[in-house]
């Protein structure tokens, strides 16, 4: 996967959950802006390590980023006029499942082949109950 696709669905998850609520769509606003920051450290890093260009390692960290307006954007254009209830309801479902799948079949397996067994199963688990229960305290 390239750097920065796995941002789109952030951006439609983002930008439809606002049309839904506000309130919603600012908390997961929030927590995709927070989840941002290692996920910049993590893509500018190696970049920088392996060229020793801070200039490069922004680039990429920069376009990965700029990868969840657009998303956003792009969907709005082609989905916004078939927007219903029932249409956000498979979108946000849809992009939950894209990026439950993403850190399933990219994040597990690395960290499994660094020689840990549970703990990405472990780690998973609570990042979805630390999940439920923000979303509960945000309503």
């Amino acid at each position: 996967m390239g750097i920065g696709i796995h941002n789109f669905p952030e951006g439609m998850a983002t930008f439809y959950s606002s049309l839904s609520d506000i309130k919603l769509g600012i908390a997961i606003a929030v927590a995709i802006a927070i989840h941002n920051i290692p996920e910049g450290v993590a893509v500018s890093a190696p970049i920088y390590k392996a060229t020793g260009n801070r200039g490069k390692a922004f680039l990429w960290s920069f376009l990965s980023g700029v990868a969840e307006p657009i998303g956003a954007i792009l969907t709005a254009f082609i989905l916004l006029p078939f927007m219903s209830p029932v249409v956000l309801g498979y979108i946000l479902s849809g992009i939950a499942g894209l990026m439950v799948f993403i850190s399933i079949d990219e994040l597990i397996p690395v960290s499994k082949s660094y020689g840990y067994i549970h703990l990405p199963i472990l780690s998973f688990i609570v990042g979805m109950v630390i999940m439920i229960l923000s979303l509960a305290l945000l309503k």
